[in-house]
């Protein structure tokens, strides 16, 4: 997609000139070459998660999905009620545009970016955290995506997709690395918290406060665009707080 592209751009300039120390900036290719030999591990770990996902994902999912034959998502919108699709019938086009984008690429793009920073400035306690966050996260998360399929809420109630409304076709490229029913726990939220917490032990503050806004920002936007049921949300945020404590007892360095 030509427009996630040129956000990714845009953002990593900006980055770049207001969120990059300076000395970050100045590292030369045989550095970053040398602190890449010391975190492949963490990223080997990285990469096969991201590759286990988008196998579940294309050719796994369904499968599972057909052998369970129920969708969970009645289960869960009789607790729930309508309250979060009830959102959708409240949209404006200022805070649809900035929910979209903070979802679709200002998340996206701190996913790769994070990664990037860490081996630049040659954090290995913050990487580890990372990396192991995303193993024992990713996990957990893939039980219920197998076995417990529940069906996003804008699907669910056949309502219009937001995504779509503002990147047109976008919605084509999303479903290449997700599914209508890999809804419970929402990892939209798990991840963008840890990456919060990874970026805090860098101890940029600015990197800091931004991963913390959009950390918010994702977890009201996958409510307000009626992407998750609040059980989603909340489960994510019970698997991050405890998988950050875990982390925090483990990794001393």
């Amino acid at each position: 997609m030509i427009t996630l592209f040129a956000i990714n751009l845009i953002l990593l300039f900006t980055f770049m000139l207001f969120i990059v120390p300076k000395k970050m900036q100045k590292i030369t290719l045989q550095q970053f070459i040398t602190n890449l030999q010391k975190h492949l591990p963490y990223l080997l770990i990285i990469f096969t998660v991201v590759a286990v996902h988008l196998i579940e994902v294309n050719f796994i999912d369904s499968h599972t999905t057909a052998l369970i034959g129920v969708d969970f998502a009645d289960a869960f919108q009789s607790i729930e009620g309508d309250i979060v699709y009830s959102f959708s019938q409240y949209w404006s086009a200022p805070l649809l545009v900035f929910f979209v984008l903070m979802y679709i690429a200002v998340y996206p793009f701190t996913l790769w970016f994070t990664p990037l920073y860490l081996i630049s400035t040659d954090n290995k306690k913050a990487m580890k955290t990372l990396a192991y966050g995303l193993l024992i996260t990713y996990k957990i998360a893939l039980l219920f995506y197998l076995f417990l399929p529940v069906t996003n809420v804008y699907t669910y109630y056949g309502g219009s997709s937001a995504l779509n409304q503002i990147i047109p076709g976008v919605e084509q490229f999303f479903y290449s690395t997700t599914t209508h029913n890999n809804c419970f726990p929402s990892l939209h939220v798990a991840m963008t918290l840890l990456l919060a917490r990874t970026v805090q032990l860098t101890g940029n503050k600015k990197y800091t406060y931004f991963a913390y806004f959009c950390a918010i920002s994702v977890i009201i936007a996958v409510i307000y665009l009626s992407i998750h049921w609040l059980l989603d949300v909340f489960a994510g945020l019970l698997i991050t707080v405890g998988v950050i404590l875990l982390l925090k007892h483990f990794i001393k360095e």
